[in-house]
């Protein structure tokens, strides 16, 4: 039986555990809404590296997000359905697909999926 739930994480700390995943969808961080780098680069300017911070989808069994949770790595954000906010730091790494202080996951997920359609908060 899988799971899915939503992280905080560097896309190579992701590499790390993309094996155990049964699906995965990440987006990089630090780009605006119009894909533009904080830095002012455009993304063919930029090539994601292992120190990129992502959003990640991760499907998975629960040994794998075990796993994630014990990894310092890796912010777990709250369960969608829960009407529980995500944390400062996370809002602040959304904070340019428009994601807003005090939103739950399930807000963040719908803003990132503007982004990455695949994103989007669904249960099947």
């Amino acid at each position: 039986m899988t799971g899915k739930r939503y992280y905080i994480t560097t896309l190579g700390d992701w590499q790390r555990h993309a094996a155990r995943f049964a699906n995965s969808h990440w987006l990089a961080l630090g780009a605006d809404a119009a894909g533009t780098a904080i830095d002012g680069t455009t993304p063919a300017d930029v090539s994601p590296n292992a120190a990129t911070p992502i959003v990640v989808l991760v499907e998975a069994d629960e040994g794998a997000h075990l796993a994630l949770e014990d990894d310092a790595a890796f912010e777990a954000l709250p369960h969608p359905l829960a009407q529980k906010p995500i944390s400062e730091a996370a809002q602040s790494a959304l904070a340019a697909h428009g994601v807003a202080p005090g939103v739950t996951t399930f807000d963040a997920a719908e803003a990132v999926a503007r982004a990455h359609p695949l994103l989007r908060h669904r249960v099947f």
